[in-house]
Formats: C-alpha cells, structure tokens, sequence
C-alpha cells in the first residue's frame, strides 16, 4: 500500500465515525512493514474518556498487537494533525514519522481547537488557567529513589 491509500484508510476511519455516529471527525492508522497494524478513531463521548482520541487509541492498539510500549519502527497516518496529547504519546511510543491530512488550524475552524493548551504550555505554571502548585511531602523522592535502585527495571 502506498502512503496516500494509507492516510485514505485514516479519512476513512473519521468519517465513518462521524457518519454512523460513533465520534469525532477523527480516524488514525498505525503502519508497520508497509502493513495496517492498528487503528483508532475518536472516541471521546464514547468512551467517557477524554484521552479516546484516533491517535491514543491507535497507539494502544498497537502496542497491545506488538506486545510492546515501543512503536520504533511504525508510522502513524492521522486524518489530522495530532494535539498536544497525541503528540506526547507519539514521542513516548518512539513513532519514527507521523503523517496528517488536515491541519489544527482546519480542526480549529469546526470547533476542535487545541490552541488553547499550545498557549497554556508556553505559560509559566503560575500564569495557566488551572492552577499548578507543587507540594512535596517527605516522601516525594522515595519513589525515584527506589527505581534509581531496581536492579530488573526496563528502561523506557
């Protein structure tokens, strides 16, 4: 398959959850070896979950098919430019390209702006609109400390 017939099963994905009433304008594929080896779509109202995006859920998936956190040698095709919450689990699922159609500015104009959390990161803590204060208990570092000392962790 080609890369456009790879992002047409991602438009296709959107809109046949728009159509049949099943979320978002929103579909994603994962990609390995030029195969098809995960999808998602939004499922947000769905699900009751705020993080069901087409690209989380496509990350799932995939990660439960290769039984693995790591998609190093996968490609994500997403009917749209991935949010800020997408983009994290892109880096921290190691995706090595991420392919769109629509932009965030086309999502912006239906509604679906995520300029807002752009702005909101680019703000010191104490300036965002949900207010952030740290509080550190006399265990705060044990945690980290335990891990610094695991002699079986896998590091990720």
């Amino acid at each position: 398959m080609s890369q456009e017939m790879f992002m047409k099963a991602a438009v296709d994905l959107a809109l046949d959850n728009v159509v049949t009433n099943r979320g978002g304008p929103f579909g994603a594929v994962i990609v390995k070896n030029g195969q098809i080896i995960a999808v998602g779509r939004n499922q947000v109202v769905a699900n009751i979950d705020p993080s069901a995006h087409a690209e989380m859920q496509a990350i799932r998936a995939a990660c439960r098919y290769l039984n693995s956190h790591e998609l190093k040698d996968c490609e994500v095709y997403s009917s749209c430019e991935p949010c800020p919450m997408c983009l994290g689990a892109i880096y921290w699922s190691r995706l090595k390209a991420v392919y769109y159609a629509c932009t965030n500015r086309d999502a912006a104009q239906i509604g679906f702006d995520d300029l807002f959390i752009y702005k909101q990161l680019a703000l010191p803590m104490d300036k965002r609109s949900i207010p952030m204060k740290r509080i550190v208990p006399s265990n705060t570092y044990m945690p980290f400390n335990a891990w610094i000392h695991k002699t079986n962790k896998k590091n990720y």
